[in-house]
């Protein structure tokens, strides 16, 4: 049996440079789904990055700016992409070379179909 989100992480996956993509709760930073490449550990991956984009979205509050839209974590290796919906978070790791603005964009029609 398929996952309801497993449409949604096909799509991202499938650019060039996206190493894995995953479905996180924000709260709990428990991993609902995942599709990933050899050497992403899932679970530790899916609760630091349910942490980091919950301090995010707390910051944008505080600066009254209202809640974070789309987060964006770049390393010397890679990137991470985050996006909220209600109690999940759609979580893209990347390589440097992904085209960004394009997974930005599908992430952002993807997260119209969590909750």
């Amino acid at each position: 049996m398929t996952s309801p989100y497993a449409t949604i992480l096909a799509g991202l996956i499938r650019h060039r440079g996206v190493k894995g993509c995953l479905v996180v709760g924000e709260t709990d930073g428990l991993l609902v789904d995942s599709t990933l490449q050899f050497g992403v550990n899932g679970q530790i991956f899916a609760a630091l990055t349910a942490s980091l984009f919950r301090k995010a979205r707390r910051a944008s509050q505080a600066a009254g700016l209202g809640d974070a839209a789309f987060v964006q974590l770049e390393a010397e290796n890679g990137r991470v992409c985050a996006v909220g919906r209600g109690e999940l978070v759609l979580v893209v790791v990347a390589e440097p070379r992904v085209n960004l603005g394009l997974v930005r964009v599908d992430m952002l029609k993807a997260v119209e179909a969590l909750a």
